[in-house]
C-alpha cells in the first residue's frame, strides 16, 4: 500500500502537490484555446474568398 502520511512536512508537501496539479490543469487548458485559435486562424486564411491584400501578403499570385 501506498504510505501518504508526510509527518512534519505534510504542511508543505500537500500544498505543493496542489499547486502543481492546478498549474498543469491551466497550462493543458491554456494549450486547448491556443490550438483551437491557431485552427480557426488557419480556417479562415485557408479560405479562398480572404481580401487581395492577404493574398499578395502570402506571396500568392493574381
Amino acid at each position: 500500500m501506498i504510505d501518504l502520511e508526510m509527518g512534519k512536512y505534510a504542511a508543505y508537501v500537500w500544498p505543493a502537490w496542489g499547486i502543481s496539479a492546478v498549474v498543469m490543469a491551466a497550462l493543458v487548458v491554456r494549450c486547448a484555446i491556443a490550438a483551437r485559435r491557431w485552427k480557426a486562424e488557419l480556417e479562415r486564411l485557408e479560405t479562398p474568398d480572404r481580401p487581395q491584400a492577404a493574398q499578395d501578403a502570402a506571396g500568392q499570385e493574381k
